[in-house]
């Protein structure tokens, strides 16, 4: 083996490609070089007015976390994606790059410097408490309902006036709870205004939107909107759950109107199964769902969602000419992220394209969130329970002038 110098091997390494850059590279500063990451890939949540835990906006407010940020990235726990990467391309993937991660990691290592003023950037223009901006309309319960500290809460169907003169065409809505903690889930759909609420109606043609924990609005591409029928009110499907605190709520529900009527209304589907029993201690229960696309569709976006003991999920397209084709693999679910995965390009489903949705669950003790492992688990609503549900959003087109539209269930 030949013998080098020490200083031989120095200048080997140097010479080696990203070495010289790295050893060279000053330390990353907030200003230059953390802040405009910050605030393309973090501040929408990460900000006063949202559900992030704290806010990252400032030097001041993200200094003490330097370390936690560097951790939660380098694992890339932050921003949170649980798709995997290799398969599908979606247009709202958050994650950051390796050389974002890296600076990061850099700044957080060199005592997490602030840098010049001059090389600041300027603050993302963001409306207060809102992801879709300033919204046109908000329409709020006039109540807060009152959650226990203890003990299960049945579904409310709560009534939010709204009874607007005419039809209106929604570009973006966002559904804002006021005790994030405690909520499970909202869906949102409309019925005439003055009649006794309808339960079955949760699912139906008026159907505007949902949202699961730690979710933004929903924003949708020109061209496509939802309609909110006039003359009706808001009735949210309320799914509180208890966590030892009591809490009050007040749901609010933000709009935005299209400018103009759109060529396309956004829609949707599910893929579901609700005849499972998962046995105790089973650490890879499989659960499968499949429906048939009866017309060509337009897929645009996935949904999984299980509850605390769903571990992973995947949708299979099975076409009539023979091919398969994975549209989208989360391997590691998390409840607290149920994240909509918006695909870069609407995808052409032709008619008699099978949907098959593959879930599993951890119903074992290396579960950390299982409420149970000895439990046998069915379907049903509470959080202790389970749930198969592959939701699909698609657009089509809109129906001529006086024609109704159906929005079908999306969350």
């Amino acid at each position: 083996m030949r013998n080098f110098a020490p200083g031989a091997v120095l200048a080997l390494l140097i010479g080696l490609p990203g070495i010289a850059a790295a050893a060279d590279s000053p330390t990353p500063t907030f200003a230059r070089d953390v802040a405009p990451i910050l605030y393309r890939s973090c501040v929408e949540c990460h900000r006063a007015t949202m559900f992030a835990p704290m806010s990252l906006v400032s030097y001041d407010e993200a200094r003490p976390y330097a370390q936690a940020i560097k951790r939660k990235v380098v694992a890339r726990q932050m921003p949170p994606w649980n798709a995997d990467p290799a398969i599908g391309h979606f247009k709202n993937d958050p994650r950051l790059s390796d050389k974002e991660i890296d600076t990061i990691s850099r700044w957080a290592d060199g005592g997490a410097p602030r840098g010049s003023d001059a090389d600041m950037p300027r603050v993302p223009q963001l409306a207060e408490g809102w992801t879709i901006g300033k919204p046109d309309a908000v329409f709020a319960m006039t109540e807060p309902f009152h959650i226990p500290a203890q003990g299960a809460v049945e579904y409310q169907y709560i009534r939010i006036p709204v009874d607007l003169p005419e039809d209106r065409w929604i570009q973006a809505i966002e559904i804002k709870p006021g005790a994030r903690a405690q909520v499970h889930h909202v869906i949102a759909f409309t019925q005439p205004a003055g009649t006794p609420i309808r339960e079955s109606g949760v699912l139906g043609p008026t159907n505007i939107g949902g949202v699961t924990p730690n979710k933004p609005g929903v924003t949708f591409p020109d061209g496509v909107a939802r309609l909110i029928r006039g003359h009706q009110d808001i009735i949210l499907q309320m799914h509180y759950t208890t966590n030892g605190k009591p809490a009050e709520d007040r749901t609010e529900v933000g709009l935005i109107f299209a400018k103009q009527a759109p060529s396309k209304t956004a829609a949707g589907g599910i893929v579901v199964n609700p005849q499972f029993a998962i046995p105790p201690n089973d650490g890879n229960y499989e659960v499968r769902g499949v429906s048939t696309l009866m017309r060509d569709t337009v897929l645009t976006s996935m949904t999984p969602h299980m509850h605390v003991r769903g571990k992973d999920m995947i949708y299979i397209a099975h076409y009539a000419d023979g091919r398969d084709e994975t549209l989208l693999s989360v391997p590691h679910y998390d409840f607290n992220w149920q994240i909509t995965y918006e695909l870069a390009e609407p995808k052409l489903l032709p008619r008699g394209t099978k949907v098959e949705v593959i879930a599993h669950y951890d119903n074992s003790t290396n579960n950390r969130f299982n409420p149970d492992p000895s439990a046998t688990v069915h379907w049903g609503d509470q959080t202790w329970e389970e749930m198969m549900i592959g939701f699909f959003g698609t657009v089509q087109d809109r129906p001529a002038a006086g024609a109704r539209t159906g929005n079908d269930a999306q969350q």
